[in-house]
């Protein structure tokens, strides 16, 4: 029988980086229209989606290493739930009329590794094993 908790802190950080990795695509399309332009929002960005970039450049890459992990997530987590209430709920109450859902997801798995951590193979463990 597979020993699952053994396993558990690899999980994680393949929960992390996937995720991570997929944050990071929301800034690129932004930014620089790869792999393809958001529908919808004209260029020049306005000035919140700017702002909603920097925050997913900011911490999609420093998820993606697992450096300050926990901020990070915490901050992605916001800026996902502000998302959602700004440009979801307004189109509808169910998230799978409103598009919501990748809002909603992002949000709390953003929101459990500000509690869990960036798991077995996180920049964070070398900062910590080199402050101790």
């Amino acid at each position: 029988m597979i020993d699952t908790a053994k396993w558990a802190p690899c999980a994680l950080t393949l929960l992390r980086v996937i995720t991570a990795l997929l944050f990071l695509e929301h800034a690129t399309m932004k930014f620089l229209q790869f792999p393809a332009p958001i529908l919808g929002v004209p260029y020049p960005l306005p000035t919140i989606m700017l702002a909603a970039g920097a925050i997913e450049v900011v911490t999609g890459l420093l998820m993606t290493v697992g450096l300050f992990t926990r901020i990070a997530a915490f901050i992605a987590s916001g800026e996902m739930a502000a998302a959602y209430f700004m440009a979801h709920a307004p189109q509808g109450f169910f998230p799978a009329v409103n598009m919501g859902e990748p809002a909603i997801l992002f949000c709390f798995i953003f929101l459990y590794l500000a509690f869990a951590g960036g798991g077995a193979f996180a920049l964070d463990n070398a900062r910590r094993s080199a402050a101790d």
